[in-house]
């Protein structure tokens, strides 16, 4: 079974996102696919099982709540 997700992470200007954008890269190469929209940072998500989504996905919350301290939002 294949299942996608997508998580959006907004920002308060287009140097936030850009910044996430650049700090996420190297963790998530290989894991999910990620671009930057104007002031949001979107991530799509793609396993095999509920429970690998929802590591990859609880592994990116985590990782965008260390950048989030870093920008002091």
């Amino acid at each position: 079974m294949k299942i996608k997700a997508t998580i959006t992470f907004n920002y308060h200007n287009h140097k936030q996102a850009e910044v996430a954008y650049q700090s996420l890269l190297p963790d998530n190469i290989g894991f999910l696919e990620s671009y930057q929209h104007h002031e949001s940072l979107v991530c799509n998500l793609k396993g095999n099982s509920l429970k690998t989504i929802l590591s990859t996905a609880d592994d990116l919350i985590f990782s965008e709540m260390l950048v989030e301290k870093i920008l002091e939002i």
